[in-house]
């Protein structure tokens, strides 16, 4: 059975899809690798050559993915900064009250001090209390767990959107 929406990424041009990868994953190396990477057969191993690709990364490319995104409950940035996808992965911080917002904020700014990088958290289906509690048992771990924390987390948000680049060529959303 021929997948359309498999055929659609595989046949952008090569800026096109490093383009495409690096709207799933602000690292370039991961954005080129992934273009390289193409003929994809399918959904599935186009995510697990993304695994594979990830797991080459280092500090410095990790940090660069982490640069791409907006902070958490930054809802402007989320809009100018995040790329298509990112306003709505942190909807749950809309419904935040104005303590949870202004405590989200605080905590940004208390784990970026800490750690040296912005806090990652894969967003989408989480209230804003829920990604508080996360920012809130995460910044007393040191650094190097934290990076390997939110390499993970960015991972599950790669993957999320990995998906939404096949519905987005596949004529479905998600």
């Amino acid at each position: 059975m021929r997948d359309k929406a498999m055929e659609a990424i595989n046949a952008l041009s090569r800026d096109e899809a490093v383009k495409a990868f690096w709207a799933c994953c602000g690292c370039k190396k991961y954005a080129e690798t992934m273009a390289a990477s193409r003929p994809f057969p399918n959904k599935e191993a186009m995510l697990s050559k993304s695994d594979a690709i990830w797991a080459t990364c280092g500090r410095p490319e990790i940090l660069e993915a982490f640069l791409a995104h907006p902070k958490i409950g930054d809802n402007k940035a989320a809009a100018a900064h995040g790329g298509k996808w990112a306003s709505n992965e942190q909807k749950g911080m809309s419904q935040a009250s104005g303590d949870t917002a202004a405590a989200m904020a605080q905590g940004n700014k208390d784990y970026e001090e800490k750690m040296g990088f912005r806090y990652i958290v894969c967003a989408t289906g989480k209230s804003a209390e829920e990604m508080l509690g996360i920012l809130k048992s995460r910044i007393n771990n040191d650094s190097d767990t934290e990076l390997a924390n939110g390499a993970a987390e960015q991972n599950k948000i790669t993957h999320l959107r990995l998906n939404k680049l096949v519905a987005e060529h596949s004529g479905a959303s998600l």
